[in-house]
């Protein structure tokens, strides 16, 4: 006769040290995950020979594709027409109206389209307007 001692078939294992483990590693990657704002329109934008003058890392950009539809940072403007694209700019940008513009317009899109951008932005009292482009094989070899 056994007495005070455990039956064979009677085992434990302790998920508190392991739950403990899992819970450091989620909060390790969460916080050392970065964050990269993807548009969700495509666009490839026309080439230049001339290389960026001056940094863009604040600026707000202004994304025109193909087919007429614009994005204001990573928000998709809704609707059509200079309004709903004013209010949008408006809501992204906030009060700063002496921040860099990048308008970054598909090669194939049509001018009124990039017009109606740089319209909007400047009865919004934006002045630092610029359009992206890609280099061309030529400017790349330099």
């Amino acid at each position: 006769m056994r007495i005070g001692s455990r039956r064979e078939d009677d085992f434990e294992i302790n998920v508190i040290s392991l739950i403990d483990v899992l819970l450091t590693l989620l909060m390790f990657f969460v916080l050392s995950t970065t964050f990269i704002e993807h548009s969700r329109l495509k666009v490839n934008l026309p080439k230049a020979d001339s290389e960026a003058r001056e940094a863009t890392d604040n600026a707000l950009t202004v994304v025109v594709d193909r087919d007429g539809h614009y994005a204001v940072g990573s928000d998709e403007v809704q609707g059509e027409g200079i309004d709903p694209l004013k209010s949008a700019i408006e809501r992204v940008a906030g009060p700063d109206r002496g921040r860099i513009v990048v308008i970054r317009a598909d090669a194939m899109t049509p001018h009124q389209n990039v017009v109606r951008a740089m319209d909007a932005l400047g009865q919004l009292g934006f002045t630092r307007l610029s359009i992206a482009t890609t280099p061309t094989e030529a400017a790349v070899g330099k």
